[in-house]
């Protein structure tokens, strides 16, 4: 097939030729979406814009449910978004739920639809994470000398100067990003992560406010600061319990700072830790609701 775009709105009539027989030539992403569902949108302009980057590597085929409810039925769709991937004309991969940047990249890399310095920044990623920071430096180098225009090579060097304290360097690599590299969700991430940073080294420290917390439980300040520190460390679990409990005992603490912190770190979340992030929206919900 040509290099093209190829998006297409699905019917039962044009299901077995634009999804069945193409999935002989290429991987289709066949997306059951809602058009009255907030995360069926958020799916379907990631697929769009990842069909787009990645012009002739996949297919993303659109099938509304409510106007295709026989192909709901045969395969059996109960919620939405679900996608299912076909390969040789069978589906060989499902998964339900609005999936993230990165778990939306990954599923397609899983059927060779990646750019080639993708599987470099993996390595580097491996590496950083194994405590190999220079060599992990030295990969993202030169992938960004193979991929030049490819600015998650950027945002992952800008998390490595995070996670070495190097704010300052991070922070001047985010801003010479594209606005639109800035509101993805990595770069949203990112930015949550400086933010900390900074609001940390305002902070007395860590063991400083421990103590604290320990001697007056009712401290709010010190146990916010805590949870800014705690965040800076990625023990984002120990500091959201920190920040309920001030919503709990103290919510007009800093005119409720500490719920707007919790919505802040959670949309910080979504993008790497899905899951925790969707346990402590719930968490926040009900003890809103309460």
């Amino acid at each position: 097939m040509s290099q093209g775009v190829f998006i297409f709105d699905v019917t039962e009539k044009s299901f077995p030729s634009a999804v069945v027989d193409n999935s002989h030539k290429l991987p289709v992403v066949a997306g059951f979406l809602g058009a009255w569902s907030e995360h069926c949108f958020i799916v379907d302009e990631l697929f769009t814009r990842l069909a787009k980057e990645f012009a002739g590597k996949f297919i993303f085929a659109k099938i509304d449910i409510d106007e295709q409810p026989e192909l709901r039925m045969q395969y059996k769709i109960e919620n939405v978004p679900t996608m299912l991937v076909f390969k040789e004309g069978e589906v060989v991969r499902v998964e339900q739920g609005q999936l993230v940047e990165t778990e939306a990249r990954a599923l397609l890399r899983d059927f060779g639809v990646s750019h080639p310095a993708d599987e470099m920044r993996e390595q580097a990623r491996e590496k950083h994470m194994g405590g190999d920071t220079a060599g992990a430096i030295m990969l993202l180098t030169q992938a960004i000398q193979l991929d030049p225009m490819n600015t998650r090579i950027a945002m992952d060097m800008a998390q490595i100067f995070i996670d070495v304290g190097d704010i300052d360097s991070a922070n001047g690599l985010l801003s010479k990003l594209p606005e639109q590299d800035k509101r993805s969700d990595m770069g949203k991430s990112l930015s949550g992560q400086i933010n900390i940073a900074q609001l940390a080294a305002k902070t007395d420290g860590l063991d400083v406010l421990q103590a604290r917390v320990i001697m007056v439980p009712d401290d709010a300040q010190a146990r916010f600061d805590l949870a800014i520190c705690l965040m800076e460390r990625y023990d984002y679990q120990t500091a959201m319990d920190h920040l309920l409990q001030i919503i709990t005992t103290a919510p007009e603490f800093q005119e409720g700072v500490a719920k707007e912190m919790m919505i802040v770190v959670i949309k910080m979340l979504t993008s790497g830790s899905p899951e925790l992030a969707k346990e402590y929206q719930r968490k926040l919900s009900n003890l809103v609701a309460q």
